[in-house]
C-alpha cells in the first residue's frame, strides 16, 4: 500500500463492467476505496455524493462522453482526473490535458504503470491543490457538504437525500443561472425526469429554507431559463 492510499476514494467511470471490475480490484488490492459509475452523467452525481479524492474516466461513453463530463467537472471543481482510454492519438493526449485533466493513460496499461500515476497525481494535488472547501455559509445559510448539516438563521433543517443533492447543485453555483435540464444532471445525475421534476423539487426546497422569501428570494425562477441561487449577505 503506498501512503496516499488509505482512506482515499476513488471514482472510476467507464461503461464497460468489466474494465470497472477489473480496475476497481487493482485499486482496492492496494488499499484504496473504489466507487464506481457507468458514464459522465452518474459520474457528476457520485462526485457530489461522495467527493472522491481521485477520478479515473474513460472517454468513449453513452449518455455523456468523458470530454463533456471533464467540461463540466472543472465549472466547479479542481478535483484531480486521469481520463484512462483507448483513444491513444496525441491530438487525443493534448486535447485532455489541456480540458483539465492531470493525466492521460492509453488502455491497455499494466498494473504497475497506472498504480504508479495514480499515487503521483495524488501526491501532487495533496501538495500543490487548496483542499475543497467542505462548508458553505452566507448570512442566512449553512450547509455542510460532508456531515449533510444544513442551517438557516441557526435552525437545523431537515432535508431528504434528493433534496440536499439539489441544494448542493445551487450553492455550488451562486448567482448563476442553472437550467433544469443543467440541475437534473447535476443533482439527479440523469437528463431524464424533465423539469417538472425539478420544478417539484425546487418548491420543496423553498418551503424548507424559506417559507417567507425576501425580494429577490434566495431560489429564484429565472422565466425561460431556469434557477438561480441568491446568497444572503
Amino acid at each position: 500500500m503506498t501512503e496516499h492510499a488509505a482512506g482515499q476514494l476513488i471514482l472510476v467511470v467507464d461503461d464497460a463492467i468489466d474494465i470497472r471490475d477489473m480496475l476497481r480490484e487493482v485499486l482496492e488490492a492496494e488499499g484504496y476505496t473504489v466507487a464506481t459509475a457507468a458514464n459522465g452523467l452518474e459520474a457528476l452525481r457520485a462526485v457530489y455524493q461522495s467527493r472522491p479524492a481521485l477520478v479515473i474516466s474513460d472517454i468513449a461513453m453513452p449518455e455523456m462522453d468523458g470530454w463533456t463530463f471533464l467540461r463540466r467537472l472543472r465549472e466547479f471543481t479542481e478535483l484531480p482526473v486521469i481520463m484512462l482510454s483507448a483513444l491513444g492519438e496525441e491530438r487525443d493526449k493534448v486535447r485532455g490535458l489541456r480540458d483539465g485533466a492531470d493525466d492521460y493513460v492509453v488502455k491497455p496499461v499494466m498494473r504497475a504503470e497506472l498504480l504508479a500515476r495514480v499515487d503521483a497525481v495524488l501526491r501532487r494535488s495533496k501538495s500543490d491543490a487548496p483542499e475543497e472547501e467542505a462548508v458553505y455559509r452566507d448570512a442566512a445559510l449553512y450547509v455542510d457538504l460532508e456531515r449533510h448539516d444544513v442551517r438557516v438563521n441557526g435552525e437545523a433543517v431537515e432535508l431528504s437525500p434528493q433534496e440536499f443533492r439539489l441544494l448542493i447543485a445551487l450553492v455550488r453555483h451562486p448567482g448563476a443561472v442553472l437550467s433544469a435540464d443543467r440541475l437534473l444532471e447535476l443533482a439527479w445525475g440523469t437528463s431524464e425526469g424533465g423539469p417538472e421534476n425539478v420544478r417539484v423539487y425546487i418548491g420543496y426546497l423553498r418551503r424548507k429554507l424559506e417559507p417567507e422569501p425576501r425580494v429577490p428570494p434566495m431560489i429564484e425562477t429565472v422565466r425561460g431559463f431556469g434557477y438561480r441561487f441568491n446568497a444572503r449577505r
